[in-house]
């Protein structure tokens, strides 16, 4: 007896991948331009910035290293590694964990929260030139709400139920 399996869709219609190829074009256009600026001016690409700006919000400017990695979406390993340039640069440094001898923290230095402090004028004015001048002001918060459904609390679960929570929470909170 056979069961039947239901078919996977084979393909998606010319609106579904056009929206889909537009935010990839998209985000790879906007991130290599904004990678290119703060490397050009500051030294540092994106990845690195984003990891300073992870620490400086981060209560006593420091975080362990799992969390850091999945808070800017890199692997454990991607993370270590970056990590290891920018205290070679002396933007952060390593500190132990007490509770975990296996595990460390990354500490953002003052020579990091100096280059943050410069590089965030670089960065905040290519979102701006790059990103935000495209958009009016109600095309921006529409733009935000629809990409609060892929908004988890660990920043990128995408599941429908977690879209669903999400999308209950923005109704719900406080605006920024």
């Amino acid at each position: 007896m056979s069961v039947s399996v239901p078919r996977a869709r084979r393909s998606l219609s010319a609106s579904e991948l056009g929206a889909w190829r537009g935010l990839l074009r998209a985000h790879a256009a906007l991130t290599k331009t904004l990678d290119a600026e703060l490397e050009q001016s500051h030294g540092v690409g994106l990845t690195s910035y984003e990891v300073l700006v992870r620490l400086d919000r981060a209560p006593a400017r420091r975080m362990r290293m799992c969390e850091l990695a999945d808070s800017v979406l890199l692997s454990r390993s991607g993370v270590t590694r970056l990590v290891d340039r920018l205290e070679r640069d002396g933007l952060l440094a390593r500190e132990d964990c007490a509770a975990d001898a296996r595990g460390a923290f990354a500490v953002l230095t003052g020579a990091g929260e100096q280059l943050l402090a410069a590089a965030r004028e670089t960065y905040v004015e290519g979102v701006h030139r790059h990103f935000v001048s495209r958009f009016s002001g109600g095309e921006l918060a529409a733009l935000d709400a629809l990409l609060e459904r892929f908004r988890g609390e660990a920043g990128h679960d995408v599941s429908p139920a977690s879209a669903s929570r999400n999308s209950l929470a923005a109704r719900t909170r406080s605006p920024r």
